[in-house]
């Protein structure tokens, strides 16, 4: 069995061999015109030449400015100067393809025109996003690296657009977090001015206390009962009277005393820490860091990535003589039927 496939193998083999023979010389010449045909329709008269500029960009760790930079926080697990995670990745390749970029590199490079998009034409964004998304691509690389590809027929604008989407991923990833960051401040802020004023309404009402005489409750609970017994055992009416008199009103207010006196205790430590919080939202409400790595930046390309002229031609001539020799073999199929009618 094996021996008959091999036999049947060679002898298609040998056909084909035949078949080519036969015709090598339609074919050399579909060949030679299929190759002078696609060298001179890849032209840049026929198709326009783009070049490609790119940039490779690392995300960050850190969000927080606040939990990376201040002191309680050193050691900790946010490090200003580590590179980003996977899902920092993922991240960053939504924001670069994001409406917010899109829509300001359309604006700053006037791109509707730079395509060639006639203002008054029906479904213009339409074909200026397709052309937007054909030309501008970003994907993940190696190492949790974005590339951002920038294809155009102008080298210099096509480095020009890679590098300031870089720029741009900055500014929009910065703004939405402050639009965050200055909400949570406003939160934060709040709260540690009203706990002040709280603080202030106590301070007040302890002091018209201490005005009143009430210095220290447990302090001068203690003297005074002693000075009362001494006054009493020397049988001082006079002393006793005034000093059950302080007694009467630490007995009145004492307890108002230390009710004020430990809230005040406790909400200077609540401020403590709220004045902490309050700092750090301003922070990060306030300040930016870069939010990328930048491994390289994009510059004006000198040669040209699209089209490939050499794979064009290679790819067609292929194409075409495929396709001439399955013509080839129907038309002699188609003959040899009709012979065989004949006969």
């Amino acid at each position: 069995m094996n021996i008959q496939n091999s036999e049947v193998n060679n002898f298609n083999s040998i056909n084909f061999l035949i078949f080519i023979y036969k015709w090598r010389k339609h074919l050399i010449i579909i060949a030679a015109i299929a190759c002078l045909a696609s060298i001179i329709f890849s032209m840049p008269i026929f198709i326009t030449p783009k070049y490609k500029a790119s940039v490779i960009l690392l995300p960050t760790s850190t969000n927080s400015i606040s939990k990376a930079l201040l002191a309680d926080n050193f050691g900790a697990k946010e490090d200003i100067l580590e590179f980003g995670s996977e899902e920092k990745t993922e991240q960053m390749l939504q924001i670069l393809n994001s409406n917010a970029i899109r829509t300001k590199i359309i604006e700053k490079y006037n791109l509707i025109k730079h395509y060639g998009i006639p203002e008054n034409a029906k479904y213009k964004f339409t074909r200026l996003y397709k052309e937007y998304d054909k030309n501008i691509t970003f994907k993940r690389i190696e190492y949790m690296a974005v590339e951002i590809n920038v294809m155009d027929k102008d080298p210099q604008l096509a480095s020009d657009i890679a590098n300031e989407i870089a720029d741009q991923f900055d500014s929009i990833k910065n703004k939405m977090q402050q639009e965050r960051a200055i909400k949570g401040l406003q939160i934060v802020e709040n709260e540690y001015n009203k706990l002040k004023k709280e603080i202030q309404e106590l301070q007040d009402s302890i002091t018209i206390l201490r005005q009143m005489g009430i210095l220290d409750y447990e302090s001068q609970a203690e003297v005074l009962n002693e000075q009362y017994a001494i006054a009493i055992t020397k049988n001082n009416t006079q002393a006793a009277k005034i000093i059950a008199e302080k007694l009467n009103l630490l007995a009145k207010y004492g307890t108002a005393y230390i009710s004020i006196r430990d809230a005040l205790e406790l909400y200077n430590k609540q401020l403590i820490t709220i004045k902490n919080k309050y700092e750090e939202a301003k922070i990060d409400a306030e300040k930016t860091l870069p939010q990328k790595f930048v491994v390289s930046r994009a510059f004006k390309p000198e040669k040209k990535s699209y089209p490939v002229r050499w794979l064009i031609v290679l790819t067609s001539t292929f194409s075409v003589l495929l396709l001439s020799m399955l013509i080839i073999i129907i038309y002699e199929k188609l003959k040899n039927i009709n012979l065989l009618k004949y006969k």
